[in-house]
């Protein structure tokens, strides 16, 4: 028989159970302190752990088992005060981002001493509400987006008025032994839920590493099984198609640019401009590219900054440098700096020319290249060097042809595994809410 319900009285609770009560979040904390990071380590008495929000496993609620934490020094007054305790829950106060939003939550459960930095604070609960419940709780709070409204936003940071929400919001409060039920219940689950979510992600690593190895294997060798071979010169490729040439990446293009070096000013309705972000495979997202005006688009398509259908972009600065894209439409727009765009000559096609870019023959260049670079990029003049391999057109187009169809087939495969993801994260997040509030009985 289904259990009593009754209104809560608070919106994102909804209905709870007969028998339990709701307690304003501050109600809950018995003690609430902020985090120090301390001085650099001296390798004596007052060296401690130190975790940061780095530290955090936003996927199991818990602080990693990485090997490489950071050591801090510390006054002993600090370290008494500041140590934490098995069951400590720390959130996060300061930092965030845009799919991020700060405010997340973790439990200390490790054995080793351990003190926490000043992004976070640590909260002590209350004897009436368990520690890994009220853990839960706040993960449901934060994965329905309820913390967004204490977020303010400061110089690009993104700051949780902690204060007011502790003061503000509400908790769902059953008997101590019913959230001991519930912390079981949950720790089960959702266990096994993040050991599906684990496969499932390991699953379409390998497809991704499939997909290259079958790039490279064709751009390298070609697509025409057994064939006279030459010495390629390059000791990790070996022999490749006696049709194939190794040139620099000049020699496949009647242009090798960039985009423009000044930010213009982006505006609601406008033209798109591409940027590191929008590239990735065939076709450009232009949906979620930035918008500049008339007057500006004009200006860098007079600076030659437009691409055009067939032309092949790359990343070359910040974190995806390496990353290729493809223009296969006519859609007018612009690129940025952080993008080189290589036009093929009359000798190359672009389909033929993205997949080389995107291959471990070109990608280890570029990894090479930047080495101790202190930011990961490229540049023109390190591009038109790379080398790369250049059969015959009609094999050119043979090869890209080929890639198409297999990358679609296994792009297809990584497709079905990622909506799995998103479909076992969604089942958490609502398993989550509904048990701590009690709209599932366990």
């Amino acid at each position: 028989m289904a259990r009593k319900m009754k209104d809560s009285g608070i919106e994102w609770i909804g209905e709870i159970p007969e028998g339990w009560e709701v307690h304003r979040m501050k109600s809950c904390i018995s003690q609430r302190d902020g985090g120090a990071w301390g001085d650099e380590a001296t390798g004596e008495t007052g060296d401690c752990i130190c975790l940061r929000i780095a530290d955090f496993d936003y996927e199991h609620f818990r602080f990693t088992d990485s090997n490489n934490l950071t050591i801090r020094h510390y006054a002993s007054p600090i370290i008494k005060k500041l140590l934490l305790q098995k069951n400590d829950i720390l959130i996060e106060k300061s930092g965030g981002g845009e799919k991020t939003p700060v405010g997340r939550t973790v439990l200390f459960d490790k054995e080793y001493p351990a003190l926490f930095a000043n992004f976070m604070d640590r909260l002590r609960c209350s004897d009436f509400i368990l520690p890994q419940y009220l853990q839960y709780v706040f993960v449901t709070f934060y994965k329905n987006r309820y913390t967004q409204n204490y977020i303010k936003q400061t110089t690009g940071i993104q700051n949780l008025d902690l204060s007011s929400m502790l003061a503000n919001e509400f908790v769902p409060v059953p008997n101590l032994n019913e959230q001991k039920l519930i912390v079981c219940y949950l720790e089960s689950k959702c266990s096994k839920i993040d050991n599906l979510l684990s496969k499932t992600r390991s699953s379409i690593e390998e497809y991704k590493k499939l997909k290259q190895a079958v790039i490279t294997q064709a751009v390298t060798k070609g697509v025409r099984g057994e064939r006279e071979m030459k010495d390629s010169g390059v000791e990790w490729i070996g022999k490749i198609p006696r049709e194939f040439d190794s040139v620099q990446l000049k020699f496949f293009c009647k242009l090798i640019t960039d985009g423009t070096h000044f930010s213009p000013t982006t505006v609601e309705n406008g033209w798109p401009y591409i940027t590191a972000g929008d590239v990735h495979g065939i076709g450009l997202d232009y949906n979620s590219a930035k918008r500049i005006s008339e007057e500006d688009f004009q200006l860098l398509v007079a600076q030659g900054c437009q691409p055009l259908k067939g032309d092949v972009l790359l990343v070359k600065d910040g974190a995806t440098t390496g990353r290729v894209g493809f223009v296969d439409s006519d859609t007018p727009c612009v690129i940025l700096s952080s993008v080189a765009m290589l036009r093929p000559a009359d000798n190359t096609d672009g389909h033929y020319l993205m997949y080389l870019l995107a291959s471990d023959f070109l990608q280890k260049q570029i990894l090479v290249s930047m080495a101790g670079s202190a930011m990961p990029r490229t540049t023109l003049t390190k591009l038109t060097k790379y080398i790369g391999l250049l059969p015959p057109l009609h094999e050119q187009k043979e090869i890209a042809n080929y890639l198409d169809a297999k990358c679609a087939e296994i792009d297809k495969l990584i497709a079905k595994k990622e909506q799995l993801v998103k479909e076992l994260e969604s089942y958490k997040k609502s398993l989550i809410y509904e048990v701590v509030t009690g709209k599932r009985e366990v």
